[in-house]
């Protein structure tokens, strides 16, 4: 008899956040950002809709555009991933927002943010706090 091991079928589509990151908290300011690319292996589409984290007050999705020449960024209210597609969070594009940090945010940290779906699941991902 062969044993094969596997991963249930919920673990197999769970998402990744892959080279994922933290911009440090610049002196005096209250709200930063992360980054990272969301890839879904699963067979259905993905839509986040609520974000939060423990180090930090309020969490959000923006996506920053150019309007009349003048850059601003705007919040979005869901982050939709593709069954097997990636979806990239850059600086100059769609971000989290992360704002009121409950201390300080600095190179060397990690900070877990938590990505819950319309369905009503939630993953915990560790970003790390880093200058890029």
């Amino acid at each position: 008899m062969v044993l094969t091991a596997c991963a249930p079928a919920a673990e197999q589509s769970r998402p990744v956040f892959e080279d994922a990151w933290i911009r440090p908290l610049p002196p005096g300011m209250k709200m930063t950002a992360a980054f990272g690319t969301v890839n879904n292996p699963g067979k259905k589409p993905i839509v986040f809709n609520a974000f939060s984290s423990p180090s930090f007050g309020d969490v959000s999705l923006h996506r920053t555009e150019s309007v009349d020449g003048v850059s601003r960024m705007r919040e979005v209210d869901e982050l939709r991933v593709r069954a097997g597609a990636r979806f990239i969070l850059e600086p100059g594009g769609y971000h989290l927002m992360l704002m009121m940090p409950r201390s300080s945010v600095e190179p060397g940290q990690v900070v877990t943010i938590v990505m819950s779906t319309d369905d009503g699941r939630s993953f915990n991902f560790d970003l790390p706090v880093e200058r890029r």
